[in-house]
This record gives structure tokens, sequence and C-alpha cells, in this order.
């Protein structure tokens, strides 16, 4: 399968990136479970250039701590038609000292599902990387096309 680059792309900054990753309230943790790829979703948080999760013991746990991860976020704007990806690969661990700990519940982290989330994760970042580019036939909303609209009528024309 052949590949191609396009102009169209755009490489985020290290920045950048920080700020999506920021700004998202839910990614997709990569891991290997019995020697296979697997995805979970999670509600992360920033802090201090790395990632912070909740989580319970089972699969998610077992397979993420201690070993390299990838965590990605990606969204939609719908205003531009364009679409972007974050990806943080590094190492997770279990947060197991106190101070950590203490740290970690301070931080703005609610688990979306429900049930007892007492284990906190964290993702020491040996990479970022993003990209964003223009969707080919992607959708606008209507909106973004009022707002433009209004825009337009709004500046004083010359005669």
């Amino acid at each position: 399968m052949a590949t191609h680059e396009t102009n169209d792309i755009e490489v985020l900054s290290t920045n950048q990136c920080w700020e999506l990753l920021r700004e998202s309230p839910v990614g997709r943790l990569a891991v290997v479970v019995d020697g296979s790829p697997d995805i979970f979703p999670v509600n992360p948080v920033v802090d201090h250039g790395t990632i912070v999760f909740r989580t319970t013991a089972g699969t998610k746990l077992a397979a993420a701590k201690g070993r390299d991860v990838a965590f990605e976020v990606d969204g939609y704007d719908a205003g531009t038609a364009q679409a972007w990806s974050v990806v943080v690969k590094g190492r997770a661990y279990e947060v197991w000292e106190v101070d950590e700990i203490l740290r970690a519940l301070r931080l703005p982290l609610f688990p979306w599902q429900p049930g007892h989330k007492p284990r906190f994760v964290r993702i020491e970042t040996a990479s970022v990387t993003g990209r964003r580019f223009v969707v080919e036939g992607g959708f606008t909303s209507p909106k973004s096309h009022q707002d433009a609209s209004n825009e337009r009528h709004d500046r004083p024309t010359s005669v």
C-alpha cells in the first residue's frame, strides 16, 4: 500500500499539542494485552507535562503500568472543516507514593463510567506529536456559515 504526503498537513508545535491535550475531555490509551493491541477510552488531565487518569484494577491497569503506551486525542472543527490528532508516547506508571496520590486527588479527574476508580496512572511523556488538516469535502456547521455571513454584512462596503 502506497502512502503519500501532502502539503496540506500542518505539523503542530509541542505547545499546540499540549493545548489540545488540555482541552480534550476524553482520549484513548493504547496498550498491548496478551500480545495484541487494545484501546481503552479514558478521561485524562494534563499535569506538569504528563497525562493522568483514574482507573480500577483490571486489564487496562495491568496492561499499562510499567510499560510503554500510546495515548491519543483527536477532534474536528466544524467551523473550519479541519481535523486534528495528537499522540503522546511514553511509559505509564501507577501512582503509589502518598504525596503523589494526594496531588492526584486534587486534580479535576472525574471518571465518566460509574463505579469506584481508586487507582491513578501517570504517563511520563517521551514524545508528543500532532497534526491538523482540512478534510476534503468536510462538513461545516450552518452556524459557522451564518457567522461568516454576518461578518461580511457587518463590514463597511466601499462605494
